[in-house]
């Protein structure tokens, strides 16, 4: 029922459980792991140009390596556990409309993700990405706590 999971990840120790019972879930059912990290474009604010501190550029690449670094880490978790895994990293200020699109562009069955829990005001300021992806996907979102 299951042949292909979406796992996004940001590196936190939340994703790390989501990830965790992805490839026991993706094991347990013969499954494909799909492992998808967003990264962050340079916050750049045409107000604050005189005030950067930090070359967009680099400031990107580190994202991206930073992206590709947990993408890593699920590749590898699911190659001890002798499930097959595909990685991808990506770009971008929306990490929901990416996870949505790369379940849509692999065939993705389901979506594995973590939620932060935030409630009140951290969660009207910040946003909550989970509850977008849960709004937006037309498949099954699992969402670990």
């Amino acid at each position: 029922m299951f042949k292909t999971i979406l796992v996004p990840t940001d590196g936190s120790r939340l994703s790390d459980k989501a990830i965790d019972k992805a490839i026991e879930f993706a094991k347990y059912n013969s499954s494909k792991i799909v492992a998808l990290s967003v990264a962050e474009p340079y916050p750049f604010s045409p107000m604050a140009e005189s005030t950067m501190a930090t070359d967009p550029g680099t400031y990107e690449e580190n994202m991206l390596a930073l992206a590709q670094q947990n993408v890593q880490k699920v590749a590898d978790a699911a190659k001890t556990a002798g499930v097959q895994c595909e990685t991808l990293t990506a770009q971008a200020f929306n990490p929901d409309e990416e996870i949505i699109n790369a379940a849509e562009k692999y065939h993705c069955d389901v979506i594995f993700m973590a939620s932060h829990g935030r409630s009140g005001l951290s969660r009207l300021f910040l946003g909550s990405k989970t509850q977008r992806v849960l709004a937006h996907s037309t498949i099954p979102v699992l969402v670990l706590r």
